[in-house]
């Protein structure tokens, strides 16, 4: 049976809920441990046990600021597991809101990864800034456009109207960030009157939203980008691809039907770089000039590559001599 004291035991009641039994057994051992990593504060704070953060604080007196090997803090704990009566207790008892953990994350951007407006809001008045980034170039607004909350992302426009202008280190915005998926909130950035967005902004790798929302296959956001801001459709990143050689790249059959179909973007064109090293991510067979149909091919996106050729395409060399249809393993594909 572990001693008075032990940490592991500690851990466990303050995870259980335990208070009776944690006190009794601090008071045996005389106090709280030394412990490598999370104290028990931050225990209680990441299973949400208010009752006993509160207890260790105030009755053994417990650093509320203590950093753990990450440098988080109790808020941190608190705030990322969406906890609200934890976070305004340590609010509440001077906890430093803009702390930082390891990469600079501050409890208002590990609380951004929740769906909870309520501890956003307890954050915010109590003086966190969203207009802080991380070592990655991220602010609280952006990762919310991440996580798609409309609401979250409304209420920190409203207190912080100049939190939409940013862009990360590798030059993706806001804008790039909640393309997968979240259309509600995309709609909001797209359409809000303070978010005055570039559509065919470009990150580092040149890829603009609606090339992002198509190689997810997100076709209901590539089309309202298209229906409200006209965007490029010919736009090409930096290795000369455009959205449907990165539709073929990931295999997004609807999305190279929507842009084949009903847009008529040319099956033909081909990605333009010669950069070997460059094609090779992208294509990851190497290949220069290379086709949709080569792209399909080596991913080994059977019904992409059908489509293309049903749509007109033929297979041809790229400029190192490579067919695409040579690169699809087992039965020979349907092409009528």
């Amino acid at each position: 049976m572990a001693p008075p004291g032990d940490p592991r035991r500690l851990c466990r009641l303050v995870q259980e809920g335990r208070l009776g039994a944690l006190q009794e057994e601090l008071q045996v051992a005389g106090g709280c441990p030394e412990m490598a990593g999370d104290t028990l504060l931050h225990c209680a704070a990441r299973h949400g046990r208010q009752d006993i953060l509160a207890y260790l604080a105030e009755a053994w007196d417990m650093d509320m600021e203590a950093a753990n090997r990450d440098y988080k803090r109790p808020l941190h704990e608190a705030a990322s597991m969406g906890h609200r009566d934890c976070v305004r207790y340590l609010l509440g008892r001077g906890a430093v809101v803009d702390c930082l953990k390891k990469a600079d994350w501050t409890p208002l951007m590990m609380a951004c990864t929740r769906k909870n407006l309520e501890v956003i809001q307890d954050l915010v008045e109590h003086g966190a800034s969203p207009l802080l980034k991380n070592k990655d170039g991220w602010n609280s607004f952006h990762i919310a456009s991440r996580e798609g909350d409309p609401l979250i992302l409304q209420y920190l426009l409203t207190v912080c109207p100049d939190a939409w202008k940013t862009e990360s280190k590798i030059r993706r915005t806001p804008l790039h960030t909640t393309i997968p998926g979240h259309l509600s909130a995309y709609s909001l950035l797209a359409c809000h009157q303070m978010c005055q967005y570039d559509p065919d902004c470009k990150d580092n790798c040149g890829v603009t939203p609606f090339m992002d929302a198509i190689q997810c296959g997100h076709v209901d956001v590539a089309r309202l980008l298209l229906e409200k801001h006209k965007v490029c459709l010919s736009a090409e990143d930096r290795l000369g691809a455009q959205a449907l050689h990165r539709a073929a790249v990931t295999g997004q059959d609807e999305a190279i039907r929507f842009l084949v179909s009903e847009l008529g973007v040319d099956v033909d064109v081909r990605a333009t770089s010669t950069h070997l090293t460059a094609v090779h991510a992208l294509s990851l067979c190497g290949f220069c000039h290379p086709s949709a149909l080569h792209l399909a091919c080596a991913g080994q996106h059977v019904a992409c590559a059908e489509f293309l050729l049903q749509s007109g395409l033929k297979d041809s060399e790229d400029l190192t001599g490579s067919l695409a249809l040579q690169l699809i393993r087992g039965a020979p594909l349907a092409t009528t």
